[in-house]
């Protein structure tokens, strides 16, 4: 009859999609789990024919990373034509007997001179801003050191980019497989997470690639030169499962607020237990800096601090939300912001003004 409700309907479009038995579940979840297999086996593929172009993508952090030195030593670049020979410091001391100007990285051209009937090497300075420019990069470089390290970096390019690569078909699977099941509210709120949460963990992946990767890395052979190591080759694949898990947990990082603040909407958690969880989530932020970076403090604080802004801007947005007065929160807020800014403004120019005479009160 017209009246009559068809099996499989619901009697309201608001509490989800049409039921299903539990065989039927386990049948469409095999199929997410087929297709997504096929989509990371796809990706997996692509990455592995084009390695050596995924490989020179993953090691412009480091061909950018700045150098950071603590002493006051000369460095000096030796070239011979369009070949470079060497680079070293100079000591004051040697600074000043070769006099090589004031410049902390000079550049200096080697060429054959005529004495005589005898021919010598003679050298002078030279404005090489391509050298120059190279003295101010971390001059580190990736190699192999067995005979199936070439296939094991390979089979890393290929996982952690097929990964990449298969991430938004698998999430749309995923997607159509858990939709049905939400009420149309709670669609509305999941499909708007998923869209900033996309543009978020990318934000998170070039944060992490533009800005953060080139620091920890010169970080790291500070710290190795500190420790009286050298920090001149690496490996490469040791490089790059690190490039790789720290930019992959930068980008899961900066979704945190989304998935918080989602469960905040469709009533899971609240401002008090948000509130409650900050001294847990110190923890975890602190342990997933010691598990996604190298096993020294630095990475580890590089990642730490922004992963922990994150939710403390996740507690802040729910306590706004949980506000009955909105516009006084509003201005609560504001007020709060505008501290934190001062506070942060006043450090960053005590350490700009500080740090030249400590280190002046250190040589």
């Amino acid at each position: 009859m017209a009246g009559e409700q068809e099996p499989g309907e619901i009697d309201d479009a608001s509490e989800g999609g049409p039921v299903k038995t539990f065989l039927e579940h386990l049948e469409d979840f095999r199929w997410v789990l087929v297709k997504s297999i096929v989509a990371l086996g796809l990706g997996m593929l692509i990455c592995l024919i084009g390695a050596n172009y995924v490989v020179q993508i993953i090691k412009w952090p480091l061909m950018n990373a700045p150098v950071v030195r603590t002493g006051d030593q000369q460095v000096v670049s030796v070239n011979f034509g369009s070949h470079h020979l060497t680079s070293f410091e100079l000591a004051p001391a040697q600074a000043k007997q070769f006099n090589l100007g004031t410049n902390s990285f000079v550049a200096v051209e080697v060429e054959p001179l005529t004495v005589g009937t005898n021919q010598v090497l003679g050298w002078h300075v030279t404005n090489d801003k391509a050298a120059i420019s190279d003295m101010r990069r971390m001059q580190v470089e990736l190699v192999n050191l067995s005979p199936a390290g070439g296939f094991v970096v390979a089979f890393q390019v290929a996982i952690y980019g097929g990964a990449l690569l298969a991430a938004p078909f698998v999430f749309y699977f995923i997607a159509s497989f858990v939709f049905p099941a939400l009420r149309m509210h709670e669609q509305k709120h999941v499909f708007r997470a998923l869209i900033i949460g996309c543009g978020l963990f990318l934000t998170g992946v070039s944060f992490c690639y533009f800005i953060l990767m080139p620091l920890a890395l010169a970080a790291a052979q500070m710290y190795s030169n500190w420790l009286g190591l050298g920090a001149f080759q690496w490996r490469a694949e040791d490089y790059i499962s690190f490039v790789c898990k720290f930019m992959l947990g930068m980008g899961l990082g900066f979704e945190l607020p989304v998935v918080l603040l989602t469960l905040v909407k469709i009533d899971v958690l609240r401002y008090a237990t948000l509130a409650k969880a900050r001294r847990y989530m110190i923890v975890i932020n602190l342990i997933l800096g010691a598990v996604l970076t190298t096993p020294e403090p630095i990475t580890q604080l590089v990642m730490f601090v922004p992963l922990q802004l994150l939710y403390e801007f996740s507690v802040w947005v729910a306590w706004y939300w949980d506000q009955p007065d909105r516009a006084k929160a509003r201005r609560k807020l504001l007020l709060a912001l505008l501290i934190i800014l001062l506070v942060a403004g006043l450090i960053g120019a005590g350490f700009a003004h500080g740090w030249p005479l400590i280190r002046q009160h250190w040589r």
